[in-house]
């Protein structure tokens, strides 16, 4: 998990396993219903999207197994660390996700969580395919060439 503060929010916690184990078919912004504790916890950075997953119950779309940490200045009212969290997106949206995950056979696959300028958080999740293992050694490659590439830029 990498916690980075940009400019552009003050918080975001990326799931970088997400990107070599699945290839993004299309990425979509999306609320996160949340109790007072987690949005206190999110903003000190105590999240992970590691194992976290997306799916559909009776028409809504939920994200599963997020940790978010207790909040440690919170009273017995805390919140459970890995509940589960529904994700609001638009009923076309909503939709559209849900034919393409039975159709096709893709899944939904949280990619960032960050918290807006005003205050909200937000989950990007990506409509998904796993990749193969041979598709696994060519992001591995493709990734060494960057880094070398990168090295013998620095020494110019």
């Amino acid at each position: 998990m990498a916690i980075k503060k940009t400019k552009e929010y003050d918080i975001e916690i990326v799931n970088r396993k997400a990107d070599f184990e699945y290839k993004f078919i299309d990425t979509v912004e999306a609320g996160i219903k949340l109790v007072g504790t987690e949005i206190k916890s999110i903003r000190k950075g105590n999240a992970n999207l590691r194992d976290a997953y997306c799916f559909f119950r009776k028409g809504e779309l939920y994200i599963k197994s997020l940790f978010i940490a207790e909040y440690e200045h919170g009273n017995l009212h805390n919140h459970e660390t890995r509940r589960l969290r529904k994700l609001l997106l638009k009923r076309n949206q909503l939709r559209k996700l849900e034919k393409q995950v039975k159709e096709k056979g893709y899944t939904i696959v949280p990619v960032r969580l960050y918290v807006t300028q005003r205050g909200f958080a937000k989950v990007e999740i990506a409509l998904a395919q796993g990749k193969k293992v041979y598709d696994k050694r060519e992001s591995i490659k493709r990734k060494d060439i960057k880094r070398d590439l990168d090295r013998m830029k620095k020494m110019y």
